[in-house]
């Protein structure tokens, strides 16, 4: 297949993914300074009436259910041969699907993800939408720095709820439909869409999706629980999966809504067995888990030697050597690990990091009313080095870019306003060459006030702060 110079306005880089009845490309927004993906009804459909109603009504479904757990529309149009395309912002992460080739997911990221998607397909449902074609090809991941954000994609088989019981061809992907999906005249709910984000989780756990697993089973006819096929799964969530692929839609979770809540108290569940998330009085400096408040003050009074603002709270990495000062409502939970600054598209690798905010399974969420703070280092940060792709909140107003000092060295601030809610967003890159390195810092914060200068001056880095070496695979496609 040759690759176009342009669809639209838009200069087309390479092809990333084709189907039986669309192909995507990735292209450059060179006005807007952006990737996107390009989706292109392929030619020999594009003259049957109800496959190019269906890819318009996908463009018109996610249009009015803009939300950033689902992909957005930016733009749609019309090839020269009458094929319709539709624009969509790139999700540089790749897809669960590409994820899955190497293996299942750990089950805590498993379960965070599968709540993600039903709080996604929970938001078409609140808009009287039933996705019908949910699979690990249509959930992308979009690079943060703290956790990959999810996005559910693919609406072509969406349809109305009001609708559903009329549907006259069965329509789907076997493994991750259910049962009355796979009957023509069948009559469907929302229960379906439970259904299938079951099945997504039960790919996740195990490594195959539920019809291949049972084929695989006793006698070819009985699903094994996860725990059967892999250890290490506790019996909850062999309940929640049991129940979410259930035959009888009456004994499903009853919406997408209830099954998030049961994967949000199975996480919870499981962090506290772990030893995550449990409230401590003592110091403690855990690698890569929650902290509660409490810890976070205790820290601040032992071990800091920078005066923060009054009555702000001090919080530092798992070194020690990286920290910040944060408002004390925003000290609920922090992580400590480090980053990847693969994240900004920069070189692959381990690099001290930290972030905190109050609940920070809610955090990344754009729209979640959630303020924190993260803060990476990054070789690839040094003005003049590799320029970092910094998120784009397209749902806000950008505002003008301005330098700030921060210990003597430029600071850049990008900062996106009107988010909705009052959230707002501030895009820092802090360029500190005598010490060979730079910051990334992501603010978000809720509220009039703009605290991004306060928040930099109680920034600190001591002269033992390394970036760690060492190369990871990228995780893109």
């Amino acid at each position: 297949m040759s690759v176009p110079d342009k669809i639209g306005r838009y200069r087309v880089l390479r092809r990333i993914g084709s189907g039986a009845f669309a192909t995507v490309w990735l292209g450059a927004d060179d006005a807007l300074d952006a990737s996107v993906a390009i989706k292109v009804l392929a030619d020999n459909w594009s003259y049957h009436a109800d496959l190019r109603e269906r890819f318009e009504q996908e463009a018109r479904i996610m249009r009015r259910t803009d939300s950033s757990s689902l992909v957005r529309v930016l733009d749609v149009g019309e090839l020269s041969d009458g094929r319709p395309y539709l624009v969509m912002p790139y999700a540089a992460g790749g897809t669960l699907a590409d994820r899955l080739v190497s293996g299942p997911l750990p089950v805590r990221e498993a379960l965070l993800v599968a709540a993600d998607i039903a709080s996604a397909v929970t938001v078409l449902h609140e808009a009287g939408v039933l996705h019908r074609d949910l699979k690990p090809s249509n959930v992308l991941f979009q690079p943060a720095p703290d956790r990959d954000r999810v996005l559910v994609a693919d609406l072509g088989l969406a349809k109305a709820l009001a609708n559903a019981s009329g549907f006259t061809i069965a329509a789907g992907t076997p493994g991750y439909m259910p049962p009355e999906q796979a009957t023509p005249g069948g009559g469907l709910d929302i229960r379906a869409d439970v259904y299938a984000i079951g099945a997504t989780l039960y790919h996740m756990l195990t490594g195959n999706p539920p019809d291949r697993a049972s084929r695989a089973g006793r006698g070819g006819r009985s699903l094994p629980r996860p725990s059967q096929v892999r250890t290490g799964i506790p019996s909850t969530v062999d309940d929640l999966v049991r129940r979410a692929l259930h035959h009888d839609p009456r004994q499903r979770w009853p919406s997408a809504a209830a099954m998030a809540e049961e994967l949000h108290r199975v996480i919870a569940s499981i962090d506290r067995d772990t030893g995550r998330g449990r409230f401590v009085r003592q110091l403690a400096r855990v690698v890569g888990v929650g902290v509660a408040l409490i810890a976070l003050l205790a820290t601040a009074a032992s071990s800091s030697t920078w005066p923060a603002r009054s009555g702000w709270v001090r919080v530092d990495d798992v070194s020690g050597a990286l920290s910040i000062a944060v408002p004390p409502s925003w000290a609920g939970e922090l992580k400590d690990a480090g980053w990847d600054p693969v994240a900004l598209r920069l070189p692959a690798g381990h690099a001290p990091g930290l972030v905190v905010a109050p609940d920070l399974t809610a955090w990344p969420d754009p729209a979640s009313g959630i303020p924190g703070v993260f803060v990476g280092v990054s070789k690839a940060l040094l003005a003049g080095g590799t320029a970092p792709a910094l998120p784009s909140h397209i749902s806000c107003v950008q505002q003008p870019d301005r330098t700030v000092n921060v210990g003597g060295n430029p600071a850049r601030v990008r900062r996106w306003t009107s988010c909705g809610a009052s959230v707002s967003f501030s895009e820092v890159v802090l360029s500190v060459p005598q010490r060979s390195y730079g910051v990334y810092l992501q603010i978000k914060q809720v509220g009039d006030a703009d605290l991004t200068d306060e928040l930099l001056a109680g920034l600190r880095m001591s002269n033992s702060l390394v970036p760690q070496a060492g190369r990871v695979a990228s995780a893109y496609s």
